[in-house]
């Protein structure tokens, strides 16, 4: 929703003050909008690869969606964490079997859709869960391994970002190219009367304006937005990782959990009554 009020706020800034002291429709140079346009795409296929073009192309509906990482969603977590490790407390590491083999019929996981339908999370949880049924584990081994997951998910997650960002250093460079071949062409018809020449050179000089328009008004503002939402997707797995380290490390839920809430931003972190009180909801339903 901000992108588009943002770019709305660009083009009004850009060709509203332009308009009170020349024609629009001296901009209108449809060809360098799609040399531009053309090289953009062209650049951004030739520079990756296949896997890195099908993430990019993905990741760029999201950036019109507002976040799900809020304060509810975080509270589900650590309730879901909660109720698990309540159950291995009470029950045993071996009650806990059924429910990370099968999260979708699991009585506790089922509770929370938003999570249990992010396959990412739910395979992280599981995956750790499965390993602390699996014997005694070494927490500091353990951390280590949650670490190296977490740094390679990171950089899958925030490739589509960096991607679009080389693309929005790249416009500029591009519209230039596009003023060129206009430079050029005017070159060829110095012979032409002034008046012509004078609408050439502004047609031509519209490729460098485009490119610079296009890289830091619109383009790049992508490429923020993309990043931000990659650094905020990692923040639920450290999350999971602290609740999860701490159980490992013998203490118990209520406390576990404590120490997955204070990784939270202030934005989307439940105060500890918030939280104690959402627990005790639930735990009376």
């Amino acid at each position: 929703m901000f992108l588009i009020v943002g770019y709305v706020i660009i083009l009004a800034s850009a060709l509203g003050t332009y308009a009170l002291h020349g024609s629009l429709l001296a901009l209108w140079v449809p060809t360098e909008y799609v040399a531009i346009i053309g090289l953009t795409i062209g650049g951004f296929v030739a520079g990756n690869d296949i896997k890195v073009i099908k993430a990019t192309v993905g990741a760029l509906p999201g950036v019109l969606k507002g976040s799900k990482y809020n304060k509810a969603f975080y509270v589900d977590a650590l309730a879901m964490l909660f109720e698990i490790l309540g159950k291995v407390r009470k029950e045993g590491l071996m009650s806990i079997e059924g429910d990370i083999e099968n999260p979708e019929a699991s009585p506790i996981f089922s509770k929370y859709p938003a999570l249990v339908h992010d396959h990412h999370i739910m395979e992280f949880v599981t995956d750790y869960l499965r390993m602390m049924v699996g014997g005694n584990l070494n927490t500091v081994e353990i951390e280590s391994l949650m670490d190296v997951e977490l740094e390679t998910h990171h950089h899958e997650a925030a490739e589509p970002g960096h991607v679009v960002a080389k693309i929005a250093g790249a416009v500029p460079a591009f519209g230039i190219v596009v003023a060129v071949m206009g430079v050029v062409n005017v070159m060829g018809s110095v012979g032409s009367p002034p008046a012509v020449l004078g609408k050439m050179i502004g047609g031509a000089l519209v490729g460098t304006f485009l490119g610079i328009l296009i890289s830091y008004g619109f383009v790049e503002p992508v490429a923020g937005l993309l990043e931000q939402k990659a650094a905020e997707e990692g923040k639920i797995y450290q999350t999971i990782k602290m609740v999860l380290l701490a159980s490992m490390s013998g203490y118990a839920p209520q406390v576990a959990i404590e120490f997955g809430r204070k990784t939270l931003g202030s934005h989307v972190r439940p105060s500890f009554a918030e939280l104690e009180e959402e627990l005790k909801a639930r735990k009376g339903k």
